[in-house]
């Protein structure tokens, strides 16, 4: 499994830092905004219910997951 983070579309709201902050970090910038920042792209699978929470915890649908 892999994260794919979609800067075009992340506001930077911080629901997938919040909900797997090992996996994810909002980068608070002044310049281009806030973004976030994927810490980790290949989380075990043992991880993977909790990464694919937060994935779907984002409301601007900016993370995808791929195998």
């Amino acid at each position: 499994m892999r994260i794919h983070a979609d800067l075009e579309k992340c506001e930077g709201l911080g629901m997938c830092e919040a909900m797997a902050n090992d996996y994810f970090e909002v980068d608070e910038d002044p310049v281009r905004g806030d973004q976030v920042n994927v810490l980790d792209d290949s989380p075990p699978e043992s991880d993977r219910a909790h990464v694919y929470a937060a994935v779907q915890a984002c409301p601007v649908l900016a993370l995808t997951l791929a195998d």
